[in-house]
């Protein structure tokens, strides 16, 4: 079985449980990787997502300035034109302008934007997260991407404080990746070098 690279994962546990991956977590420097497994990359969102500004004003620090992830994204985005693969950020990150990604414009479905790259969006809670949490892939391989489950389940909660219809969760939850959909993002990755 190939082997996988998981690069800034946040939440290695559900990677754990998933055989012949390589976990690059916060304590092993995922800019560090170097080949020449196909990735799964979750670099790190908090700072590019829409309330990134809100929050550099509200609490100031160089940690918290908009889009300062410390090149996280970038080598992400390099590692996956290099060595194939996918990654993951949230819908309407601000990072896919920033690095020259094509946003998905089709609603849930892949669409191909460049030469051995395809975007789309997903809802994650179709994969067992609480919260219908959508989530942008960029997915870089030899052929075309497997089809995915691009059904929106409504979610039992909510990430953030936007209407409180729903029982929020706290920041460990929002951010987790279901196993369901790690396995998912996995197989991507290994389909992509086919």
């Amino acid at each position: 079985m190939t082997n996988v690279a998981i690069l800034f994962a946040e939440n290695c546990g559900v990677y754990e449980r998933i055989p012949n991956v390589d976990i690059w977590d916060k304590y092993r420097d995922a800019r560090l990787y170097c080949g020449p497994y196909p990735i799964v990359a979750h670099p790190p969102c908090q700072l590019w997502t829409h309330l990134a500004e809100v929050n550099y004003k509200r609490y100031g620090g160089e940690h918290n300035r908009p889009g300062n992830d410390e090149g996280c994204f970038q080598f992400a985005v390099d590692c996956l034109h290099k060595y194939g693969g996918v990654l993951e950020h949230p819908a309407l990150s601000r990072a896919w302008r920033q690095f020259n990604l094509i946003q998905p414009t089709v609603g849930y479905n892949w669409e191909h934007v460049r030469e051995r790259e395809w975007v789309c969006e997903v809802c994650q809670s179709t994969y067992g997260h609480k919260a219908r949490k959508r989530t942008w892939l960029c997915y870089v391989g030899n052929i075309p991407p497997m089809n995915l489950d691009f059904s929106c389940k409504p979610g039992t909660h909510q990430i953030g404080w936007f209407d409180r219809t729903k029982p929020t969760l706290n920041k460990q939850e929002a951010s987790a990746t279901p196993y369901n959909f790690a396995r998912v993002l996995v197989e991507l990755a290994i389909h992509s070098i086919t």
